[in-house]
């Protein structure tokens, strides 16, 4: 009786052993390992084995970097540019897409320009340590840019200027705003005359929160005859009431208009463009910037 106890025992046992990751082919391990967070894969996926550093010596296991999740918080902000810049480095100039939130400074927009000129995609959001002058020389070096968000930076119309006149290619562009800067000073139009000047050839644009008028957005539909895609929520400068509404929703595929207009017709023929009043419902969630410090220690 003993005898068959520990023989089912045993066979329980094997049954439910762990299985041995180093067995798997090498291409299903690199397909695993690609889809963990970039910090994930420089701080301990390459620590692992031999085999999992030697696959993460390839350069293009760097072709996608990503560190976009809030707990990377919790390590210090020079720490985060480190641990960019070894990835980006490790790319050899393989690297295709690029998304970074938070931590992003002029430190590693100098790094991608000197190792990433293949980029086709950079996203920099909430990266409030990018200045225009640093993104200006930058995306000298970055001509096959083709999608870029710099959402919720404190960037302005240089930096749009300086990627409208380096990257002939760029398709896609995000310049998303906190609201809570809609109804705080500056100007009106922020950047709307210079895309519509310097890329003829978008067919996605977000300026989400841009104190756009009329003016503005009829100078970008003039200018960027392939647009399909367009994002001006809270925009509340805009009136749509009459012919320039009807027209962005023939012109437009896919877009996205200030909430007052959510439910409006857009059929009529009144061309009246008397202002409209909007009210103010700003929250703390508009507003709330989750890395807002200086301190680098």
């Amino acid at each position: 009786m003993a005898s068959c106890s520990l023989s089912s025992m045993k066979a329980e046992a094997e049954n439910t052993t762990v299985p041995n990751w180093l067995e798997l082919p090498r291409d299903i391990t690199t397909n695993i390992l690609q889809r963990l967070d970039t910090i994930e894969i420089v701080t301990i996926a390459c620590h692992v084995c031999p085999l999992w550093w030697n696959i993460c010596k390839d350069p293009l296991m760097w072709r996608t970097i990503r560190m976009t999740n809030l707990h990377h918080l919790q390590h210090k902000h020079l720490e985060l540019v480190k641990i960019c810049c070894y990835a980006i480095e490790r790319s050899c100039g393989h690297l295709e897409d690029i998304d970074i939130q938070f931590f992003g400074s002029n430190d590693v927009l100098e790094c991608i320009a000197i190792n990433a000129n293949n980029l086709r995609c950079m996203r920099l959001v909430y990266c409030r340590r990018i200045s225009d002058e640093g993104l200006s020389l930058a995306v000298r070096n970055l001509p096959l840019l083709e999608e870029v968000d710099i959402s919720f930076n404190m960037l302005n119309e240089d930096s749009l200027e300086a990627l409208g006149r380096c990257c002939p290619r760029l398709k896609s562009l995000t310049f998303a705003r906190m609201l809570c800067e809609h109804f705080g000073y500056g100007s009106e139009n922020i950047g709307a005359f210079v895309i519509a000047e310097t890329m003829p050839g978008l067919r996605h644009l977000n300026i989400e929160a841009n104190k756009l008028t009329n003016d503005g957005l009829v100078a970008i539909l003039d200018a960027c005859p392939l647009l399909e895609s367009l994002e001006i929520e809270a925009c509340f400068n805009l009136n749509l009431t009459g012919r320039l509404g009807r027209r962005c929703h023939k012109q437009i595929k896919f877009l996205r208009l200030p909430i007052q207009y959510s439910e409006y017709s857009f059929n009529s023929d009144d061309d009246d463009d008397d202002n409209i009043s909007y009210g103010d419902s700003l929250t703390d969630e508009d507003i709330y910037y989750p890395y807002d410090s200086d301190d680098d220690e």
